[in-house]
């Protein structure tokens, strides 16, 4: 069995994700922000064309050929645009108490109307409603509503101008999440072998089994969490979804600012209960798109997500428009590190700690968490055809690497999401012995033990089988012969 080593694993266990865009699109720019520390490209949809969106993905899969690091790659829909029409005269000016009407004529506002194209908001509104213009710079309290108008009152705000966006926290809008040109999106993007698909404004479960209808298996789904109504059925959407994000901007735009903390937390900790990666993203390091240290405030924002115990933190425009955006991948990296060097992160971990289902996978899974830490093993090993034995060890979130091994690429490349995960692609295995010596050697040759340090072996019996994780071994590392840098037989043990 000849093994070489490709890449050195990651020094942390919380993954980066990054944007690509017009700072970081080019061959030499992908691999400098995969060199500082990026694990997974997140193409955002609501800009650049087709054509910019595969030159990024082919970009993508050479560095990746060069490095021999799987790198995942996730398609970001725009989901549906709510926006005003337009002014007249420019900008208006609005006072707080004045009456304000928003119909669905196309004429041209001015300081008394303005239309709104968006005959399904009118349909969902009642009296007592809010809208919420430009980010919640504007807000508006229905007074009266009809199929094709609402007169509402102003609560707060001075300006308006052309084409805000309008966002209505408190109601159930009866839109599908995929619009005509998510559908185009989609479809592109499944042809070019993206690994994760981010579905947006996603407000029910039915909008999620709706996107995987769609995707017929052909990418994992992610469900962004931007709106209040979707926290309404978080664990029913968690439980359709393949991983979450907290969309942190939109979220602040539609509930309190001051609740936004607490429904990260309660997202991140029920995700990590059903064994889902969840991303932290939004205004991370947003001063770094202009400046090339972030604030203070920033790096604890950053780190409170770490010690939060997501999966991943994203860039956003940091990464795709910045000025530096290797830099900024740079940042995250070293916040996430030091976070989990802290002795109390470890502490965090543990207490918050998800018991197991009742299942054997689940059982094998715990106890190779604990075997680990008992022994002091370099790493834990997963054998994976799914990625299925790989996210319960990640759910764990043990304090060693976990080595996933796995014959398909495709699982290779999405796993890079998920925490702790250092995924090689390699061939399958047929027998325990050779499942053994292929797990030390590449823990080995991978940078993950050194000889004489221990591995605890995860895996299903029949092998190729999805989720049927059922035995544990440890083994033994010894340093591969250097002819041909393979692995004498190691010493295993049955747990």
């Amino acid at each position: 069995m000849a093994i070489t080593v490709k890449f050195p694993p990651r020094r942390r266990k919380t993954k980066i994700i990054g944007t690509l865009g017009p700072s970081s699109s080019s061959l030499e720019q992908i691999r400098a922000l995969v060199n500082a520390g990026l694990d997974v490209v997140r193409l955002n949809f609501s800009h650049g064309s087709h054509e910019d969106h595969g030159a990024r993905v082919r970009a993508v899969r050479q560095v990746e050929k060069e490095t021999g690091r799987p790198i995942a790659i996730l398609a970001d829909l725009q989901g549906p645009k709510l926006r005003l029409g337009t002014f007249a005269a420019g900008p208006v000016d609005l006072t707080a108490g004045q009456r304000f009407r928003l119909d669905l004529s196309s004429e041209p506002g001015d300081a008394t109307r303005v239309g709104m194209p968006h005959p399904e908001i009118f349909a969902a509104l009642t009296p007592g409603a809010e809208l919420l213009l430009d980010d919640g710079k504007v807000r508006l309290r229905v007074e009266h509503c009809g199929a094709d108008h609402a007169e509402t009152v102003v609560v707060s705000g001075t300006r308006l101008s052309d084409r805000k966006g309008v966002n209505v926290p408190t109601v159930v809008l009866p839109l599908s999440p995929l619009t005509e040109k998510d559908r185009r999106d989609l479809t592109f993007a499944l042809s070019q072998g993206v690994d994760w698909v981010a579905l947006s404004f996603v407000q029910r479960p039915e909008d999620v089994a709706e996107a995987r209808r769609l995707i017929a298996g052909r990418a994992v789904l992610l469900s962004k969490l931007e709106k209040p109504q979707a926290i309404e059925h978080l664990h029913e959407i968690i439980e359709l979804s393949d991983g979450v994000m907290v969309a942190r901007g939109d979220l602040g735009v539609e509930m309190p600012p001051e609740d936004v903390p607490s429904i990260q937390k309660r997202i991140v900790r029920e995700a990590r209960l059903a064994g889902k990666p969840v991303i932290v993203a939004t205004q991370m390091l947003e001063s770094m798109i202009t400046a090339p240290a972030p604030t203070r405030a920033e790096a604890s924002d950053v780190a409170t997500a770490v010690f939060d115990g997501a999966d991943a933190v994203m860039l956003s425009a940091e990464s795709a428009s910045g000025a530096y955006p290797v830099e900024a991948v740079s940042m995250m990296d070293r916040i996430a590190c030091r976070v989990e060097q802290d002795p109390m992160y470890r502490t965090i971990m543990d207490a918050q700690h998800p018991g197991p289902q009742e299942t054997t996978s689940d059982a094998i899974t715990a106890a190779a968490s604990q075997v680990a830490r008992t022994i002091r093993a370099a790493a834990i090993v997963t054998y994976t055809t799914s990625g299925l034995t790989t996210l319960r060890a990640a759910r764990e979130r043990p304090d060693v690497p976990i080595l996933c091994l796995t014959s398909r690429i495709e699982t290779a490349r999405w796993l890079q999401l998920a925490y702790g995960v250092h995924a090689v692609h390699t061939e399958d295995v047929e027998t325990f012995a050779e499942m053994v010596q292929k797990a030390v050697t590449l823990a080995y040759t991978q940078g993950l033990a050194d000889e004489g340090q221990r591995v605890v072996i995860t895996a299903g019996v029949p092998f190729g089988i999805a989720g049927n994780t059922n035995i544990l071994r440890i083994g033994w590392v010894e340093r591969p012969a250097v002819g041909n840098r393979s692995c004498p037989p190691a010493e295993e043990r049955c747990v």
